[in-house]
C-alpha cells in the first residue's frame, strides 16, 4: 500500500486504523520517524513497502515513553487508554433535543413476513386448539349442558390424536405431551359419566388406570366406583373403592376416609348394616363429621338397638360446630353484623355466610336424628324418649332441645292428645321470649281450637312481632281478625302472608273466602285459581271455583268444574245434587234427573233430592215411583204431615180414591186440626156418595177460627207445599227448608252464611252450598179433578 499524508492510508490498511493518538499540538510540517519513516498528521507512522511499523518504538530505541510522533522531551504526549478501544467521540450538536430514550427515531421499520411454519410451531398451536376444547368442554359440564360438553370432549380427544400422529410423523416424539393425553382421556371419560354413558365412561377410565406411565391414575377408581354405584352394582362400586383405598397413601387421610364413606353407603345400599357401621366408626374414629355421624345413627336405627343409638347420638353432639365456640363473635355482634349486610351497609363476608351455612348444615343433621330415633328409644313410652334427648341436648343445643319440645307437642296433637300438648306448649310461657315465640304459632292455634280467641290473638301477636317472615302467624291474626268481623284488615295480614310465602295455601284459602264475605268474587275467583296450581287435586279448592262461576252466571263452566270435581270425590251427594240443580237451570231435565238420582243412591235421607225426584215423577206421571220417595220422606220425618198428604195426592192422580180415603182418615185421626186433610175428606166423601157432615162441621168449625191470611193461604192450597207458611200441616217456612248434602256441602245451605276460616296448619273448611231463596221459581204440575196445586208446588 502507498504512503500518503495526513488522513492515512488507504485499502486493506483502513482496517488496521484504531487511531491511538490524540493531536493535542498539530504541526504544520511532518516530522520524521526515528526509523526514518515519515509520521502522518495524526501522530501515526507511515508504513513503507516491507510492511507497517508499529508505535511507539522510539520508547525501545532510547527515546522518552510516549507517543509514535516525534518531538523534544516537551512535546511528547503522556501514554493513555482514552481511545484504546476504538471508540470516538460523538459529534456535538448544539440544538440537539434531549432523548435518551430515542422515541423520535420514527416509525419502527415493518415487521419481516414470517417464513411458513415449522412441525414445532404447528404442535404447539394444535396443543393450544385442545387446551381450548378442554376449557370450553368443562365449562359447558359446569352449566350442567352435558351435551356440548361431551361433543367437545371428543373433538379434544381427536385434535390430541393427531397431534400425536404430527410429532411422530416429523421426529418429534419426545416432545409428546403424556399430561395433555392424560387431561383429555379424563375430560372424556367425565362427559360420558355425565351424559350417562357409563360403558363408554369405565372403558375411557381403564385405559388410565391401566397405563404405567401415570402413577396417580388409581385414584380414578373411585370415580369407576361412583359409576358403578349409580348402576346400583354396588359389589363392583365396593371392589373399586377399595382398590383405589389401596392406592392412595397414608398421607392422603382425608380422601381415604371419603371413600370409607363410599364403602359404607354402599354396604347400606345392600342391606349390610354391620358393614356398613365398621366403615363409619373407622370414619369417626379418625376425622369425624356430621355426614357420617348421621349416617351411623340410622345404621343403629336400622337394627333397632336403642343403646348404640344413644351413643351413636352422643358421638354426633361432640363433634365440634365451626363457629360455634367461645372464642368466636356475640350473637348480638353477629345479629348486627347480619343486618348491616341485608341493608347493604357492608360488603357481605363470605366467610360469615359459610360459618352459617355448616352450623345450618349439622343442626339439621342434629334435629333430624333427634326426630328418628326418639320415638323408639322406648317403645312402650314415646315421651320418655323424648325427654331424655331433650334433656342431652339442653346443655349445648338449647335451641334444638325447644324445637325437640315443639315436634313432642305436635305428635300430641296428632296421638288426639289435646291436654299433653297445650301443657307441652304452655310450657314455653315462662321462657323467654325467642323461644316463647317459637311455641306462640301452635298456641295461637290451640286457642283458636279452644274457642278462646283473646289468648289466641295474644300469641298471634308476639308470633308475628316477633318475627315478621313468619307467614303461619299472619294467618293466625287474620283468622282472629276474621272472627270480629273486620275483613280488610284480615285481608291485609292474608295477603302480607302471601308475600312472604308465595305459597302458603293457608293464607290464599282465606283470602278468597275473605273475598266471597266481602263480594269481591272475581278477586275470589283469582285467589283459588292461583290456589289450584298449587294444590291441583284438592277437592275445596275446585269447588270454589265451580261455586264461583255459577254465582257469575256462567253455567258453562260451573258444570265443567264440578265434573272435575266428580272424578276427586265421585261419591259425595251434595256435589251431585248441585249438579242436578245447574242442569234443571239450563232444562236439561234428563241430566238433572240422573245426578238427584245419584245423589240419592249415595245419600238416601238428603229430603231435598227426595222431593225433587217426586215430583219429577209427579210430572212424569209415575205415581207409583213418586209414592216410594213421598214415602221415604215420611219416615225421615214421621211427625211431619205434609209428606203423608203427598202420597195420598198422588194416590187421588191414579184416581184410586178408596186407598186416598183411608190415608186421609188415617192422618184426620193423628192429626183432627189439619184444615187441608178435612177439605180433601169432605171432596172424596161426596164424590163416593159416602156421609161428610162430621167431616164438613169440623172444617166449618176451623174456617170460622181462622183468620184471614190464614183463610187467603187455604185459598191457594199452599198448606202442602214443601218450604210453605207455617200452618196447621207443619209445613216449614222457606228458611227451615230441608238442609241435604254430603261432605263437600249441603244442598239447600246458605252460600252467604260466615265460613269458617282456615287455620295454619288446619285443613281447609267444607264448602256449601247455594242459597236455596235464590232458586228459580216452581213451574206448577196441571190441576187435577180437585183444584189442589200441592205436588207441583214441591217442583225447585
Amino acid at each position: 500500500t502507498g504512503g500518503g499524508g495526513g488522513g492515512g492510508g488507504g485499502g486493506d490498511d483502513d482496517m488496521y486504523d484504531y487511531d491511538y493518538s490524540i493531536d493535542l499540538a498539530p504541526t504544520a510540517a511532518v516530522p520524521a520517524s526515528s526509523m526514518g519513516a515519515p509520521v502522518g498528521a495524526g501522530g501515526r507512522m507511515m508504513t513503507g513497502q516491507g510492511g507497517r511499523m508499529m508505535t511507539g518504538t522510539a520508547s525501545r530505541m532510547g527515546q522518552p515513553p510516549g507517543t509514535a510522533a516525534g518531538g523534544g522531551a516537551g512535546d511528547v504526549r503522556p501514554m493513555t487508554s482514552v481511545s484504546g478501544a476504538g471508540y470516538q467521540s460523538a459529534n456535538k450538536q448544539t440544538n440537539r433535543a434531549f432523548d435518551p430514550l430515542n422515541q423520535g427515531r420514527g416509525a419502527a421499520p415493518a415487521l419481516a413476513e414470517k417464513a411458513e411454519n415449522s412441525p414445532e410451531d404447528l404442535a404447539k398451536d394444535m396443543e393450544k386448539q385442545v387446551n381450548r376444547l378442554i376449557e370450553v368442554s368443562a365449562e359447558a359440564a359446569v352449566k350442567d349442558d352435558y351435551t356440548t360438553a361431551l361433543e367437545q370432549a371428543k373433538e379434544a380427544g381427536k385434535k390430541e390424536r393427531a397431534l400425536c400422529k404430527h410429532r411422530e410423523a416429523n421426529g418429534l416424539v419426545d416432545q409428546i405431551n403424556i399430561d395433555l393425553t392424560y387431561a383429555v382421556c379424563f375430560n372424556l371419560a367425565n362427559a360420558y359419566h355425565k351424559n350417562k354413558m357409563y360403558d363408554e365412561a369405565i372403558h375411557t377410565y381403564s385405559l388410565l388406570v391401566k397405563n404405567k406411565q401415570y402413577p396417580q391414575s388409581g385414584r380414578l377408581r373411585v370415580n369407576m366406583g361412583n359409576i358403578y354405584y349409580e348402576q346400583k352394582k354396588y359389589p363392583q362400586a365396593i371392589k373399586m373403592y377399595r382398590m383405589a383405598l389401596d392406592q392412595i397413601p397414608p398421607t392422603g387421610k382425608e380422601i381415604r376416609f371419603k371413600i370409607f364413606r363410599n364403602i359404607g353407603n354402599a354396604f347400606v345400599r345392600l342391606g349390610q348394616f354391620q358393614d356398613a357401621i365398621q366403615s363409619y366408626e373407622t370414619i369417626m374414629a379418625g376425622n369425624a363429621d356430621f355426614q357420617t355421624g348421621f349416617n351411623l345413627v340410622l345404621c343403629y336405627y336400622a337394627l333397632g338397638d336403642a343403646d348404640k343409638m344413644k351413643r351413636g347420638f352422643a358421638k354426633l353432639l361432640s363433634i365440634p360446630i365451626p363457629g360455634m365456640g367461645d372464642e368466636d363473635e356475640e350473637p348480638e355482634e353477629s345479629k348486627a353484623a347480619e343486618d348491616a349486610e341485608a341493608i347493604g351497609h357492608v360488603r357481605q363476608c363470605a366467610l360469615r355466610q359459610e360459618l352459617k351455612r355448616r352450623q345450618r348444615e349439622a343442626s339439621q343433621y342434629i334435629i333430624t336424628s333427634a326426630r328418628l330415633i326418639t320415638p323408639v328409644l322406648d317403645k312402650d313410652n314415646s315421651a320418655a324418649g323424648y325427654k331424655y334427648i331433650i334433656d342431652v341436648l339442653k346443655p349445648d343445643h338449647e335451641d334444638l332441645a325447644s324445637e325437640l319440645e315443639i315436634d313432642m307437642a305436635i305428635r300430641y296433637l296428632k296421638q288426639k292428645q289435646f291436654s299433653q300438648a297445650i301443657e307441652v306448649l304452655k310450657s314455653f310461657e315462662k321462657k323467654d321470649q325467642q323461644h316463647r315465640a317459637m311455641a306462640a304459632t301452635n298456641l295461637s292455634f290451640i286457642y283458636f281450637l279452644e274457642q278462646e280467641y283473646t289468648q289466641a290473638e295474644k300469641y298471634a301477636d308476639l308470633a308475628y312481632t316477633h318475627d315478621r317472615y313468619n307467614a303461619k302467624a299472619l294467618v293466625n291474626k287474620g283468622n282472629c281478625l276474621l272472627l270480629r268481623g273486620e275483613l280488610d284488615m284480615a285481608k291485609q295480614f292474608f295477603l302480607e302472608a302471601i308475600g312472604v310465602e308465595a305459597d302458603c295455601v293457608e293464607a290464599i284459602f282465606n283470602l278468597g273466602l275473605v273475598n266471597i264475605r266481602m263480594g269481591s268474587l272475581q278477586e275470589a275467583h283469582q285467589a283459588f285459581e292461583k290456589l289450584h296450581t298449587i294444590i291441583p287435586h284438592n277437592p275445596e279448592v275446585i269447588y270454589h271455583i265451580a261455586s264461583l262461576y255459577e254465582q257469575n252466571g256462567d253455567l258453562h263452566n260451573a258444570i265443567k268444574w264440578f265434573n272435575i270435581l266428580s272424578t276427586r270425590v265421585p261419591s259425595d251427594p251434595g256435589i251431585l245434587a248441585r249438579m242436578g240443580q245447574i242442569f234443571n237451570k239450563e232444562d236439561d231435565e234428563s241430566q238433572a234427573f240422573h245426578y238427584h238420582l245419584e245423589s240419592y243412591r249415595h245419600y238416601p235421607v238428603s229430603l231435598d233430592v227426595i222431593s225433587w225426584l217426586g215430583v219429577w215423577y209427579v210430572k212424569s206421571e209415575l205415581y207409583e215411583k213418586a209414592i216410594h220417595f213421598f214415602e221415604r220422606a215420611s219416615q225421615i220425618q214421621p211427625n211431619e204431615v205434609k209428606w203423608r198428604l203427598m202420597v195420598t195426592s198422588c194416590y187421588r192422580r191414579m184416581h184410586n180414591y178408596q186407598k186416598a180415603l183411608e190415608l186421609y182418615e188415617r192422618i184426620h185421626a193423628e192429626h183432627p186440626e189439619n184444615l187441608e186433610c178435612l177439605r180433601y175428606l169432605v171432596a172424596i166423601c161426596k164424590d163416593l156418595g159416602r156421609p161428610y157432615d162430621v167431616y164438613q162441621q169440623k172444617l166449618s168449625r176451623l174456617d170460622t177460627g181462622r183468620q184471614a191470611p190464614t183463610q187467603a193461604a187455604l185459598g191457594r192450597g199452599a198448606l202442602t207445599r214443601v218450604g210453605g207458611v207455617d200452618g196447621d200441616g207443619g209445613a216449614p217456612s222457606p228458611a227451615n227448608r230441608g238442609r241435604g248434602g254430603g261432605a263437600l256441602g249441603r244442598v239447600q245451605e246458605d252460600d252467604e252464611r260466615p265460613k269458617r276460616a282456615m287455620q295454619a296448619p288446619q285443613a281447609a273448611p267444607a264448602a256449601r252450598g247455594p242459597d236455596s231463596s235464590k232458586r228459580a221459581p216452581a213451574p206448577v204440575a196441571e190441576d187435577d179433578d180437585f183444584g189442589d196445586m200441592d205436588v207441583g208446588d214441591l217442583m225447585p
